[in-house]
């Protein structure tokens, strides 16, 4: 991927700049914390992106609190795993939100997210998505947002580049889940729209690490390109493909931006679409002084996500309005326009971004086209 800075850091919202956060305040006296909920997938088979997204949110609440917080309130986060898994995640929304009254939660995975939405309608309190891409989200609630486009608008992107490229017979490996059933289907009926022909389908399991037997019925198909669908496990996939010598070419979706699968060498050649989410290089040095880690994409993701965060709440504090869900989702349609690591526009619960094709050299990632999805 481009690594250099492409985004400005000096503005953060159409009307609300960066510069109106930037200088420490004085802080008001006995000002209260501000408290906000992530409920991400901590341990278990999404643990690795997990972690990461939690580490972006961390490092945006450590930088904007060293400023002197948001309008002199410090702000805090608690973080609750629910393991990717729909039933703790609820298990965690009821405590955070029935025993701590909490006005909005980061949320991640198609599953959980889908699970808590209806809670989040009941309760009226704002879900942040920066890492889910089902389908189902776009309306899942009136109080889900996603910073990321749905699968379908990304499937959308990586079709029209197949085609163009001249791809025009596909196999499909996915997850038997939410996302992966929708990203499935996404691709089957963009694929056939655009003249192309699916030769075979086959489903894995959340967690999954090994593939061969689905990977060999595929190939067994013989098709130009291997869509994958997966949302764990991409490691291990990317190994087995590179044992098998075929010569498709494999191709995804954000799901495939798994750090340790971009590290290993046996992933050389596989694309995938994702959001333009980069960073200027003293942020991404200033992220791994105080993180111990590489600013992944999807650090990136949670620190532009909690930074949208940032610019509603002083929104809310400058017109006196008290910090609730409701507010804070009004806020976001009066604003509408943000630029951060991430330029994106809400007109309806899912942001409108740019989109890049980024190819895995084998230890890194580089740009190979660029689209918007809508």
């Amino acid at each position: 991927m481009l690594r250099n800075a492409r985004i400005w850091l000096t503005a953060l919202a159409v009307g609300t700049s960066l510069a109106t956060l930037a200088a420490p305040p004085a802080r008001a006296a006995g000002a209260a914390p501000i408290t906000l909920g992530a409920i991400l997938p901590l341990t278990g088979p999404g643990a690795v992106i997990g972690t990461e997204q939690m580490k972006g949110i961390q490092f945006a609440v450590k930088q904007q609190n060293a400023k002197g917080g948001v309008a002199g309130h410090q702000i805090k986060v608690v973080f609750e795993d629910d393991q990717a898994k729909p039933d703790q995640a609820v298990l965690e929304f009821n405590k955070l939100v029935g025993l701590q009254h909490l006005p909005m939660i980061f949320t991640a995975y198609s599953g959980p997210s889908l699970a808590m939405a209806p809670l989040a309608t009941r309760h009226h309190v704002l879900m942040l998505n920066a890492g889910a891409q089902s389908d189902q989200l776009a309306k899942a609630s009136p109080y889900m947002f996603n910073t990321l486009p749905t699968t379908q608008d990304e499937v959308g992107v990586m079709v029209k580049y197949l085609r163009a490229h001249g791809k025009s017979t596909a196999a499909v490996l996915y997850e038997n889940d939410a996302a992966g059933i929708g990203g499935r289907d996404d691709f089957v009926r963009e694929f056939k729209a655009a003249g192309g022909k699916i030769l075979a389908q086959e489903p894995s399991q959340f967690g999954q690490t090994d593939y061969r037997a689905a990977l060999l019925k595929l190939a067994a198909a013989k098709p130009q390109v291997l869509f994958v669908v997966t949302t764990a496990g991409v490691k291990p996939m990317a190994d087995q493909l590179h044992q098998m010598k075929q010569s498709w070419l494999v191709a995804g979706t954000t799901f495939m931006e798994d750090p340790q699968a971009i590290a290993d060498p046996n992933s050389k050649g596989i694309i995938h679409t994702q959001v333009v989410a980069d960073a200027s290089p003293a942020l991404m040095a200033e992220f791994k002084q105080a993180m111990g880690a590489d600013m992944g994409f999807f650090s990136r993701q949670y620190y532009n996500a909690t930074q949208i965060m940032f610019v509603l709440i002083d929104k809310l504090i400058a017109e006196k309005k008290p910090i609730t869900g409701a507010n804070l989702r009004a806020a976001i349609f009066q604003i509408k326009t943000f630029h951060g690591l991430v330029p994106m526009t809400f007109t309806t619960n899912t942001a409108v971004v740019p989109v890049a094709i980024d190819e895995m050299t084998g230890g890194s990632e580089k740009t190979i086209a660029t689209a918007t999805a809508h």
